[in-house]
């Protein structure tokens, strides 16, 4: 790819608006996750208690064990959201550039 192909992908507003809109998508997903890791990270350090008591007073599992369930769970559903979104949304916009680009060329 020589440096003005380069450059005009770059330069293309399609491109921008899809490196754009793909960054602060991410971010925010990076953002949320961290939230929820530290959060519970912050539970372990400043209430264990809460996490150590048992479900029931009979049950050998604590309150902990599905709380950090959820939490992987909730890692594989903003997974699932942000491959739901670069399937749709993103590959539609990369398209898109895609044929400006073969109509520049031919």
């Amino acid at each position: 790819m020589t440096k003005e192909q380069v450059q005009e992908i770059t330069n293309n507003p399609k491109y921008q608006e899809l490196i754009s809109k793909r960054g602060k998508f991410a971010w925010t997903l990076t953002i949320i996750m961290l939230v929820v890791y530290y959060a519970f990270i912050l539970f372990i350090a400043f209430s264990p208690e809460t996490l150590g008591a048992k479900i029931s007073p009979d049950a050998m599992m604590t309150v902990g064990i599905p709380v950090g369930i959820s939490i992987i769970v909730f890692a594989f559903a903003l997974t699932g959201f942000y491959v739901q979104r670069a399937n749709g949304e993103f590959d539609g916009l990369l398209n898109d550039l895609k044929n400006d680009l073969e109509k520049g060329i031919k």
